[in-house]
């Protein structure tokens, strides 16, 4: 079986990520600007001043990517490069950037797939209290409107934001990303109220102005399954899917929160308020919204742990990035690291049958004919250089078992269609910096950034070039 034509084969990548260039043309500062320059926050201070200066390079970049036979690229919009200051004005400069962006993937017909948000916020909005303000939603939907008025005549597939799961919690709760709060539960659940608004707003927004284009979500997707068959683990299990994926995924598909996260939620003196106009805007996205991006690397096995005093959430930037022992803030369960498993050097789960389980849970609780995008799933490695070629073997095994499971999938009948590796391109990991390594293009550091490419480039390149007609894996064991 090939994949079929119109399912796409593309790489992502992020603005803070790639783009350096950090004060040029009108540029404003955002929070990772600042965050990142704090010591002690990324590894070896690394920060996205320069990054690999796509900026500068993007069409070489994009030559490479058009090389590769790359039929999709998925890239954000730096919210700091089109409104740089607090007064309304769009940045031209920053705009004409983007557009050059844009016409450079449609010449070689590279179909560009947008993100509106990765995670990169005016740091002007950051002092006013960030998600925890309502009028960064207000700016937000400002900032859609002008992305939508400039680029949507070519941009035809939008995603509103990138994986808040996680900038939410590592924002607010651990604070190893920006505001860098910690354990502040409070201000977490109404900054994620705020961002589910955004995100709605943004839908009808778009909708409204009949581009006839696409516009979803993208979910930071670890499904969690039980650690054994007891009854407390599955408790924990069901515990954190609620809270971990459907307390994002129901507003956007359902319309509202889940009952079971709202109750807890009152429990503890957590609830936030959802004001008629808010939840009137969140049903009516609900009802457009036409597919969901599932940014998939890992599964969690998961054990309840109510009540036991050890529960207590390691702040380091070591656990953030799954290397060691977490708990969830409430203390309701750990996630551990079952022995029979396989995991990458930085601790993740290698499942790809876990995104099978995980695409199943999603159709029984949404729709059967759920649209899908896998719009993340790569191996961080350290990769060999032997003789200077780039022998990056286990990323190759890696993402070939991933497109084996959507394979598979397509051919249950899962709507999956497409898939975007991360990344395109060797860029700042962003607590890791460049010591952990994710693209098909190797960028040399020590000699003026110059891209190399990967045996997995010439890999991918045949993968797309057959349909990937030689990916195949046995799955019968997946439920």
């Amino acid at each position: 079986m090939k994949f079929t034509h119109d399912f796409l084969f593309g790489a992502a990548s992020a603005a803070y990520q790639i783009e350096g260039a950090y004060k040029e043309d009108g540029k404003g500062v955002s929070n990772w600007d600042v965050f990142s320059k704090i010591k002690g926050k990324t590894l070896n201070g690394t920060n996205g001043d320069t990054a690999i200066d796509h900026y500068h390079g993007f069409k070489e970049d994009i030559r490479l990517m058009t090389e590769m036979g790359l039929e999709s690229y998925r890239f954000s919009v730096s919210w700091t490069r089109i409104f740089p200051n607090d007064d309304g004005k769009v940045n031209e400069k920053g705009v004409a950037f983007y557009d050059s962006l844009i016409n450079e993937c449609l010449r070689y017909g590279i179909v560009p797939f947008v993100t509106l948000y990765h995670w990169d916020l005016p740091q002007y909005l950051e002092e006013k209290g960030g998600w925890r303000n309502k009028e960064t939603v207000r700016q937000f939907a400002a900032f859609a409107n002008i992305c939508f008025e400039s680029f949507g005549d070519w941009v035809k597939h939008w995603i509103t934001f990138n994986e808040p799961v996680y900038f939410l919690r590592f924002g607010y709760i651990t604070g190893a990303h920006p505001p860098g709060l910690k354990n502040d539960q409070k201000g977490f659940f109404e900054a994620l109220h705020h961002v589910m608004t955004a995100h709605a707003e943004a839908v009808v927004l778009y909708k409204s102005k009949k581009q006839y284009g696409e516009i979803g979500f993208s979910h930071g997707f670890a499904p969690n399954y039980a650690a054994s068959d007891s009854d407390s683990d599955k408790e924990a299990e069901n515990h954190a899917n609620h809270f971990e994926t459907f307390m994002y995924l129901d507003p956007v598909f359902k319309g509202e929160y889940p009952e079971y996260c709202l109750k807890s939620l009152e429990e503890r003196k957590l609830l936030f308020h959802i004001s008629d106009e808010e939840a009137s805007v969140i049903k009516r996205a609900s009802e457009q919204n036409d597919f969901i991006g599932l940014n998939y690397y890992h599964p969690n096995a998961v054990v309840r742990v109510k009540d036991r005093k050890d529960a207590e959430i390691d702040y380091s930037r070591e656990a953030s990035t799954g290397q060691k022992r977490q708990f969830y803030y409430d203390g309701y369960y750990e996630i551990v690291k079952p022995e029979d498993k396989v995991y990458t050097k930085w601790g993740w789960e290698v499942s790809p049958e876990g995104l099978l389980d995980g695409i199943r849970m999603l159709r029984e609780r949404y729709e059967s004919d759920l649209k899908v995008y896998i719009t993340e799933n790569g191996l961080g490695d350290q990769d060999p250089v032997i003789e200077d070629e780039i022998m990056d073997v286990p990323r190759i095994k890696f993402i070939e078992k991933h497109l084996a499971a959507v394979k598979e999938g397509n051919l249950r009948g899962y709507n999956i269609k497409g898939y975007f590796a991360w990344s395109a391109i060797d860029l700042l990991s962003w607590l890791n910096g460049f010591e952990k390594q994710y693209g098909f293009i190797y960028v040399d550091h020590e000699n003026g950034l110059k891209r190399k490419k990967k045996l997995s480039y010439y890999w991918y390149k045949e993968v797309i070039e057959t349909r990937g007609e030689n990916i195949t894996e046995d799955f019968c064991h997946v439920k």
